[in-house]
């Protein structure tokens, strides 16, 4: 709800669970006015401006908290702005706001659409702030778009996609933080005065240190009860979320572009969007914010033929060869896929140029001959001949020294000139403002993948960005660099997609990095992190369902010793925790003894029988935290409720532990359910009602983890409707 005040300026006189529509409704509304409180109100019916819930507030004219904007007046060097209502619209569905992702309609009366027009009449600029209200989903999205009229350019400096003003400050903060290989934890702190606040300052991804979503938890919200605010930022670039408490206890959130290293500069009639900030309201807690959040994503965010459809079981060589293979060994490893019952192998790094180690070949995207005899177009076609399809890796934005491309053309380079620039991985960032470079790009991946029978890209990214400077950006416009980035890399995304619209795309940034919204729009899944060890896997997966649906969630059962952690599972557990995701393997299956094997196509079966209910139809639930306890536990179930699976994983096992009931959710409380339980392959047989598995629970079999191995075991529950 929106109030305008009488000096044009407007307000957020609430956000939170709906309210009946009736046009008196706030009429009693009171704009608070307070004498000696640091800056006069202009005149009677006017906001204070430090006790006022802007909408999008300002800086500079009596408001000293955050500010959402901020332009500069080139005419004069200002930073003053106060953007006045003119006029709003309100439209049934949404539009797009290309070049930038963004969720959408499939029809114009899924959504609402709420258009206000601002004016400042010193910069001869508007604003226009856009909401779109969801029928079926309790979201609201909101972003803002600067219009420059005036014959002197503006400078905006920053422009928060969002901002949202709530009255008191209890609340506990959640964010999903982390590092390369332990993406995603969830941490929370209460509010307190001052400013709260997670960021992406690396360039070319939403990062693993801060992922760019927040909530705000009222004091009673849990998992299954109280109000949960959810603030999800469809963007991969530099981003800011930020929380502040006033000391009048308004709590104020926005979102954004970082405003660290952004200037956007604008001449008489041109424009600047910012990304799309998708907000969520929950009653039902976490768990109700995170369903809302999977379902808005699975169905109008991921895009194309892979919308909500299962995905194929597949095999990567990257943990079984690295770079070291040829064409034989590939056969090998794919045969073997096959016997299992895989359906897509994945050729990982290595494939391209002189790429034998991480120093040199990358940008060079033509073939290896030496180890690929018959090229990708002949391999793919003995991959297909096996039954399988075929999957690519590529790192389409990164460049080696020791390169073709940059022997060629070493100005592709982000950079100053005269300055050191630094190097991840052996790896320079091109510079994808430039057209010529993300079409050099495009035309030579394509070159590869119209000649082979591909069905699967895997797009990574193994650095972020440093020393970002475009050699072809004037001046005034390096400030643009990184967002011009991002927009290259969306560019070169859609021309892909819509050339090859039946490829399955797959993100990937060492990991987890790039597991963003924005990403989400182009690929419809993320390679979760490259960190495959179960026990670490349910706490980075189990944070990432906060915001994002299984079916985006890259999974994948490796061999042990694990090579991240160095850390032995059974191979039951591997696969239990990589099912709730999109599922495969990353090792050489030649290397398993026959029971292995034996388990490992059991594992497939198991997979293709459940897929459709883990990655499409389910309705997925947290039960049990790992950053709480020794234990994880979850579960998915259909929406009629006769079908479930669910997961109980222990970390260390214990001597003489206590007895432990796992109390399941979402059943329906008076059916009959038959539940198979499984734990280190011997297999159990009940029968209960749904009330019973949900309040008393069903009793773990200490003993029989125990016998599994006791350390990181867990049990699978599969439980379906009886009459």
């Amino acid at each position: 709800m929106i109030k305008t005040a009488d000096d044009g300026q407007i307000a957020g006189v609430y956000y939170g669970r709906r309210l009946t529509d009736d046009p008196r409704m706030f009429s009693n509304y009171q704009k608070e006015t307070r004498e000696g409180i640091t800056i006069d109100v202009p005149e009677p019916g006017c906001f204070t401006p430090v006790l006022s819930r802007a909408e999008y507030p300002v800086y500079g004219t009596g408001d000293y908290r955050t500010p959402a904007f901020e332009v500069r007046n080139e005419s004069n060097g200002s930073l003053l702005g106060r953007f006045e209502y003119q006029s709003h619209r309100i439209y049934a569905g949404k539009k797009d706001i290309l070049p930038l992702p963004s969720t959408y309609t499939m029809n114009d009366d899924e959504a609402d659409t709420l258009e206000i027009t601002l004016h400042d009449p010193v910069l001869h600029t508007d604003l226009l702030l856009s909401y779109t209200i969801f029928r079926d989903f309790a979201v609201i999205t909101r972003h803002a778009s600067f219009l420059h009229h005036g014959e002197s350019p503006v400078s905006i400096r920053r422009a928060m996609s969002m901002s949202v003003d709530f009255d008191g400050s209890a609340f506990t903060m959640l964010q999903l933080s982390g590092a390369w290989a332990r993406e995603k934890y969830v941490k929370t702190r209460p509010l307190t005065p001052g400013i709260s606040a997670i960021q992406g300052i690396d360039g070319t991804c939403g990062g693993c240190e801060q992922n760019p979503f927040l909530a705000l938890m009222r004091p009673d919200a849990s998992e299954d009860t109280g109000e949960v605010y959810g603030f999800s930022l469809v963007y991969s670039g530099n981003f800011l979320g930020l929380v502040e408490v006033s000391s009048y206890d308004i709590t104020r959130i926005m979102m954004g572009i970082h405003p660290i290293n952004f200037t956007w500069r604008l001449e008489k009639g041109e424009s600047f969007t910012t990304p799309e900030t998708v907000m969520v309201y929950s009653g039902n807690g976490l768990n109700g914010m995170s369903q809302t959040y999977h379902s808005l994503y699975k169905t109008r965010l991921q895009r194309g033929p892979w919308r909500e459809k299962e995905r194929p079981i597949l095999l990567n060589n990257w943990e079984a060869t690295h770079m070291s293979f040829d064409e034989d060994k590939i056969l090998r490893i794919a045969e073997k896929a096959k016997d299992v019952g895989a359906e897509l192998f994945v050729l990982d790094d290595g494939w391209f140029g002189e790429r034998n180690d991480a120093t040199k070949g990358l940008g060079d995207w033509f073939v290896n001959k030496e180890k690929l005899p018959s090229g990708i177009d002949g391999l793919s076609e003995k991959i297909e001949a096996m039954g399988l399809q075929f999957g690519l890796w590529v790192e389409l934005e990164m460049v080696n020294k020791d390169s073709r491309l940059f022997r060629e053309h070493p100005d592709y380079v982000i950079g100053e000139p005269g300055r050191f620039n630094s190097t991840g991985r052996h790896q320079y960032v091109l510079d994808f403002t430039r057209q010529e470079v993300v079409d050099a790009v495009y035309e030579m991946i394509c070159r590869v993948i119209s000649g082979a029978r591909i069905s699967y890209i895997k797009w990574d990214l193994n650095r972020y960005m440093s020393e970002p400077f475009g050699k072809e950006l004037p001046p005034e416009r390096q400030g643009e660099f990184m967002h011009r980035y991002m927009l290259g890399v969306y560019g070169l995304y859609q021309r892909l997609t819509e050339r090859f619209p039946s490829i399955l795309f797959e993100s990937c940034a060492s990991g987890g990095k790039r597991f963003d919204p924005g990403m989400m729009y182009y690929a419809p899944q993320t390679w979760t992190s490259d960190d495959t060890d179960a026990n670490e896997r349910v706490k980075i997966q189990y944070g990432t369902s906060m915001v994002y649906p299984l079916i985006s969630m890259g999974s994948h059962v490796s061999a042990v010793p694990n090579e991240q952690m160095n850390r032995v599972t059974p191979l039951a557990s591997r696969a239990n925790v990589a099912y709730f995701g999109t599922f495969g393997y990353e090792l050489d299956l030649n290397l398993l003894s026959a029971a292995e094997i034996e388990m490992v196509k059991e594992q497939v079966r198991f997979m293709k029988k459940y897929r459709r209910l883990i990655q499409v139809d389910g309705i997925f639930y947290r039960i049990l935290s790992p950053f709480e306890s020794n234990e994880c536990g979850w579960i998915v179930v259909s929406p009629d409720r006769t079908r479930a699976l669910a997961l109980y994983f222990q970390t260390l096992n214990q001597v003489e532990a206590p007895i432990c009931y796992f109390r399941l959710k979402a059943l329906e409380p008076g059916m009959n359910y038959h539940i198979a339980q499984s734990v280190g392959g011997k297999k159990k047989e009940m029968d209960a009602r749904g009330d019973e598995l949900m309040y008393a629970g069903i009793q773990i079999p200490r003993a029989d983890l125990t016998d599994a191995g006791g350390d990181f075991t867990s049990v699978l529950f599969e439980i379906v409707q009886t009459e």
